[in-house]
This record gives structure tokens, sequence and C-alpha cells, in this order.
């Protein structure tokens, strides 16, 4: 895995993670390391085992000479997009940074440009730069303990097993218990791109939310 893109010493790598969730934020980190650095064990996030990432998060927070991790909501997605969102993350978590990049570096092929730095979009990035793959970490062990949070609060859905990736299981529990105020409704949820199926699960939810608000036994 290769270093610096760039020629700058100050070059930043971000990504993101959760993108394809069907709810919970999307997250992303930003991560300048020092010249020199190396970590065998470091990969794209998606390459590695949870223990592994588990392992490697407190290295790279230790080694880098500054990152930042931010998210951006599921209301927000669904108001912006998912593309727009994941970009605006990654802006979020430079703006976290205690140090100003010299040049950005970004896994896949969509950005927009922050703070006037010079930035390369790099297909599968992650599994090809230091810092891309080090971001990838960050992004996912922080947002895979976010929804284990979140799990605590809204079990059936087995967000501390899927991440709220639209697993069967996930999308089961959608068309039983409806949606929570984390799902992402501009989203398939269902798996079959249907508006009005959408609209039941919301009106379901909804219905649930004012049952269970409503005062229980006598005064």
């Amino acid at each position: 895995m290769k270093g610096n893109f760039s020629t700058f010493t100050y070059e930043c790598g971000c990504d993101e993670a959760g993108r394809g969730c069907l709810a919970g934020p999307v997250v992303a980190a930003a991560v300048i390391l020092p010249a020199g650095f190396e970590c065998p064990l470091l990969n794209d996030s998606k390459q590695l085992t949870e223990k592994e990432r588990d392992i490697l998060r407190p290295i790279i927070e230790k080694e880098a000479l500054a990152w930042g991790v931010a998210e951006v909501s599921c209301t927000e997605i669904d108001g912006i997009n998912i593309l727009n969102a994941s970009i605006l993350a990654m802006h979020r978590a430079m703006d976290k940074l205690g140090i100003r990049p010299e040049y950005i570096i970004v896994d896949g092929n969509r950005f927009k440009p922050y703070a006037g730095i010079p930035h390369q979009t790099i297909v599968k990035g992650d599994s090809k730069y230091l810092s891309i793959a080090a971001a990838s970490i960050l992004a996912k062990t922080h947002r895979d303990e976010l929804m284990m949070h979140l799990h605590t609060e809204y079990p059936e859905y087995s967000w501390d097993q899927n991440k709220a990736y639209p697993t069967m299981k996930h999308r089961a529990a959608i068309r039983l218990y409806g949606t929570t105020p984390h799902h992402r409704m501009t989203f398939d949820l269902l798996g079959d791109n249907k508006a009005e199926a959408k609209l039941r699960i919301k009106a379901k939810a909804d219905a649930k939310a004012k049952k269970d608000l409503k005062p229980k036994g006598k005064l």
C-alpha cells in the first residue's frame, strides 16, 4: 500500500461508512498520517475483521498527525441525497482536523472542493493509500459503535449484527414493526422500491408512536 499520492507533507485521506445502510447516519473520517508511517495490518476496512479494525483504531488515532470523524444524519440524507451527504460528512470530518491539509485524496470518484485545497478522487483508494485505508477504519469503527448504541433503543432491527445494512432480517423487521426515526425514508427500505409501501410502513410507525404516547390507566 502506498503512502502519499502527492508530494505534499500534509496529505489528508478521506472515506465514509454507511452509505448503503437503510438507517442511521453516514459517517466519514479524515486522516493525515506522518511521513514514513508503516502498519502491515492496515488495509481497506472491508477486508478486515471486526477484531482487526478494533486493534487498528487506537493505533491510527494515536499515530496520526491529525484525524477527524463526523456524521450526517438520516434526516439530512433524505434532504440532500446520500452522495451529497457522504461528501458533506467528509467536509465536516476535515473541519475537525488540527492541521490544515495541503492536499486531499478521497476514496471513490465523486467529491466537491473543500476550502480551496487541491484534491484527487481515487477509485478503490482504500486499498491503495494508507491514509484512505486509515480513514475507512475510523469511519467504520465509529459508525459501528454508534449503531450498537442505537440497537439498545431499537433491538427489534438487530443493528448490533447488521449495522442497518439491507439484510433480509432487517427488512423483515421493518415490515413487522415499521420504521424508526433513524430510518432513511428516501431509501428502498423493503427491497421492492415501491413508494406506497414506504408510506404504509411510515403510517404504521406513526400509529404505533401515537399509541405509545397515550396515557395508560385511569387518572
